[in-house]
């Protein structure tokens, strides 16, 4: 099984982090609530490019 990327990984990171910072945010906060939720989607929908092109582009040493 192949490692992520790091940029996957950084995603991935900053996505759980945006959603556990929208869990415990006080829900008087419903602006701050909105854009964290959006920016949470956002992250995971570009974790999930990162995954798809980093599977799809390969390096080949040997291409004799």
């Amino acid at each position: 099984m192949e490692a992520m990327s790091k940029a996957a990984m950084v995603l991935l990171v900053l996505a759980f982090v945006c959603c556990a910072v929208v869990l415990y945010a006080p829900l008087t906060d419903l602006v701050v609530i909105s854009l964290l939720k959006v920016t949470t989607g956002v992250l995971l929908a570009m974790f999930a490019l990162a995954l798809v092109l980093g599977r799809r582009i390969k390096f080949d040493p040997v291409l004799r």
